[in-house]
């Protein structure tokens, strides 16, 4: 693996990706449909650099290359983690007590059915 060689070549692939990213709204960054196809070209660009060096992709080199350019753009966009809770007890409850009692109600027909077969 020629990693001078890689190392030589890949900020070209970030060029052009920084070029890319200036025509998306930098409020747009975070939104990865609006620059889906430019990082689909950067990291494209990165593996063909990678194997044109005789590296194998990916590699720590390319990796640290990748994590630069996602500190240089990305590094507002934090995933807000979603914070599950209970629904309120009125809900929770109807939420529970409906399948309970759509299984009694079953239980019942099925057992009144089953007694009266001879009517049936």
């Amino acid at each position: 693996c020629n990693e001078s060689l890689m190392l030589e070549k890949l900020p070209a692939c970030g060029k052009y990706f920084e070029e890319m990213m200036k025509k998306v709204d930098s409020k747009k960054w975070c939104n990865l449909t609006e620059f889906i196809k430019y990082y689909d070209i950067f990291t494209q660009c990165t593996e063909h650099e990678a194997f044109y060096a005789s590296c194998f992709w990916p590699n720590p080199l390319v990796e640290g290359f990748i994590t630069r350019i996602h500190k240089q753009f990305f590094l507002n966009c934090t995933s807000e983690d979603v914070l599950w809770e209970d629904p309120p007890d009125e809900i929770l409850i109807t939420l529970i007590l409906i399948p309970v009692m759509l299984t009694c109600a079953m239980i019942t027909l099925v057992v009144w059915c089953s007694k009266r077969s001879d009517i049936l």
